[in-house]
């Protein structure tokens, strides 16, 4: 009777480690998901939180903190090739200076500065790897964007709404600088002009070699992703 009892228990036992074990399957790509999370994105311009310009375009603009909805910030935005899964992570950072001249409806000259050093993203590990073997931020702690041609604004409506402007300048990243024409979204938005866009790139054209990582690959393509606000 003993034997039976103990053989009915081991049984069960097993079908216990076999229902847990078929769960933790189903649901470890989910719990994955939820340690590694996304990253910390730039996102594009909030339409629903402009309102119409108060102030002309014409003027000296400098790169302002935004507001909660707009609030400047950029960074990237790249896959992550794992053994058995490939997800989208980001990184970004607020600690972005600037400028622009605008004249006659025309931007005469214009650049942005983003500090690589205070790039985040949701993870720690991510972030040291990141900061220390892709950017090399000691060697190369900022990235810019310089205009090399004028670009005209003249037809940004003072009612809030976004419009698109091609732009062309010198993308530097990790000390390689490439000319580089991208489509932004410009909106006047009151006493500020906030422009917001993703500059798709390459990483080996900037020298940006993956570390060699055993969990994980980095995709060779991605995005720059930009969010600023502009005040006079």
């Amino acid at each position: 009777m003993k034997s039976v009892l103990g053989n009915r228990k081991l049984v069960v036992s097993i079908f216990v480690v076999l229902i847990l074990a078929s769960s933790a399957l189903a649901l470890g790509p989910l719990a994955f998901s939820v340690i590694m999370g996304r990253g910390v994105k730039t996102e594009p311009i909030n339409a629903d939180k402009v309102h119409p310009a108060t102030t002309d375009v014409d003027g000296e603009w400098h790169v302002v903190q935004g507001s909660a909805y707009n609030y400047t910030s950029a960074g990237f935005t790249i896959d992550e090739i794992l053994p058995a899964d490939k997800r989208t992570t980001s990184g970004s950072t607020k600690h972005v200076t600037g400028q622009a001249t605008i004249k006659d409806g025309v931007v005469e000259e214009a650049s942005i500065t983003v500090d690589m050093a205070s790039l985040t993203t949701d993870k720690k590990v991510r972030d040291q790897n990141m900061k220390s073997k892709l950017f090399e931020v000691t060697k190369y702690p900022e990235s810019t964007f310089t205009l090399t041609e004028p670009a005209d604004v003249s037809a940004v409506p003072d009612d809030g709404s976004l419009v698109t402007v091609p732009l062309t300048g010198d993308l530097t990243i990790h000390g390689e600088t490439k000319s580089v024409t991208q489509d932004f979204q410009v909106v006047r938005d009151g006493d500020t002009i906030i422009l917001g866009g993703d500059i798709p790139i390459n990483r080996l054209d900037f020298g940006l070699e993956a570390p060699e990582m055993i969990a994980a690959k980095i995709s060779e393509v991605g995005d720059v992703n930009v969010r600023v606000t502009l005040e006079k």
